[in-house]
């Protein structure tokens, strides 16, 4: 086993029963860092410690993470252009906003004869907000429903073009 000691120094590959007896002379635990590494990594550490500091990490990172929210706008293939013109623009407002938007037009009874009405639909929201959307998913048939999936398009860098105008200045005297 790879030992490692209680201050984070390197002690080197040892016995198992040999890293337990220096872990009962600190008077600490002996915690299984690396199970599947070849030889496999322990350290000398207080365990309650040990169980806080790894918490408190994943605290950490699941505070930094990004949740992207998806909304969704339902549709149907008769769906009225003015009606859909209000759905639209909830689906700008959110795609503004940073969120996801999920495009599902629904068909009931006889209409899933006609998915060419459903994809005119899709087509036609999908022009309203190309300027400030990409389609992640294209539209494709899920059982009873026709679905596209939006997210907003990245936002390039300011710096990126603030350094261009920079350069066109500099070789410009």
């Amino acid at each position: 086993m790879r030992l490692i000691g209680p201050n984070r120094e390197h002690i080197g590959i040892v016995s198992l029963q040999e890293a337990l007896e220096q872990a009962r002379k600190a008077n600490l635990d002996l915690v299984e860092i690396s199970p599947s590494a070849d030889p496999p990594v322990v350290r000398i550490v207080d365990y309650g410690k040990f169980i806080y500091e790894q918490t408190k990490k994943e605290r950490e990172a699941r505070r930094s993470q990004k949740v992207v929210e998806v909304k969704e706008i339902r549709l149907r293939p008769k769906t009225d252009d003015h009606d859909r013109a209000i759905k639209v623009r909830d689906a700008r407002r959110w795609l503004e906003e940073g969120m996801k938007v999920k495009v599902r037009v629904r068909f009931r009874g006889r209409e899933i004869t006609y998915p060419e009405l459903a994809l005119e639909q899709l087509q036609e929201v999908m022009k309203e907000v190309t300027d400030i959307a990409v389609v992640e998913q294209a539209p494709n048939m899920e059982g009873q429903t026709m679905l596209m999936i939006l997210a907003p398009k990245p936002k390039k860098a300011a710096g990126g073009q603030q350094s261009e105008v920079k350069r066109a200045e500099d070789q410009n005297p």
